[in-house]
């Protein structure tokens, strides 16, 4: 099957690619409004773009009318996002944070998660979430249909335990993330598997797969 892009819609190139380009990790992000409501939205065209420096990029699609979320308003104004990886304790109100609420209300207070302070961006980031990047804008993309922000990560939270600072490796035989797939689904990421062969192929708690 072979398809020319530029003979179907935009509507139906977005079907095409957010469902074949999966799975897609999301970042739920907190912003501050101009009245100081915290906001807080999950997007999933959303990844790290490098290490020097250190950056991750989120695209953010316009309103049909045309104009902007309020996460992408609140960064073209502050310049300041947080960045949190979702894990399976947390992902349904995650999913919820992507309801509409108007602009004065706090998805977090409406969904059960709590914030703590950053420590290089005003917005708070989530205390629930199992690893937080505060950010600052870096770059700014734009296209017909989206806003993509590159942003700079100044700061990282981890839930204790979860990052070994003596090897800086991730344990992640203790992270389940939650990863966006086709349509309203979402898939975990318990079902591991390693391509290594021989005695490093045998199963166990803790392999090269799990800290790098």
């Amino acid at each position: 099957m072979d398809i020319d892009f530029s003979a179907i819609t935009e509507y139906q190139r977005y079907k095409l690619m957010a469902s074949l380009i999966v799975p897609r990790p999301i970042a739920l992000i907190t912003t501050l409004s101009e009245d100081g409501t915290v906001n807080a939205a999950p997007f999933s065209m959303f990844n790290m773009l490098g290490e020097e420096p250190p950056i991750v990029m989120v695209s953010i699609n316009r309103l049909q009318d045309g104009e902007l979320k309020h996460t992408a308003a609140n960064i073209v104004r502050t310049g300041e996002f947080v960045v949190h990886l979702t894990d399976e304790a947390m992902a349904a109100q995650m999913h919820r944070c992507g309801e509409r609420f108007a602009a004065d209300v706090s998805e977090l207070a409406e969904v059960g998660l709590t914030t703590a302070p950053s420590r290089h961006v005003r917005p708070p980031r989530i205390a629930e979430a199992p690893a937080a990047f505060e950010c600052t804008l870096y770059e700014l993309l734009e296209t017909p249909s989206r806003q993509i922000f590159i942003g700079r990560v100044h700061w990282l939270h981890a839930r204790d335990g979860l990052i070994d600072t003596e090897q800086w490796r991730v344990r992640l035989q203790n992270y389940f993330p939650v990863a966006r797939f086709g349509a309203s689904f979402y898939i975990n990421t318990r079902e591991r598997f390693s391509l290594e062969t021989g005695a490093q192929a045998q199963p166990a708690l803790s392999t090269s797969i799990d800290e790098i």
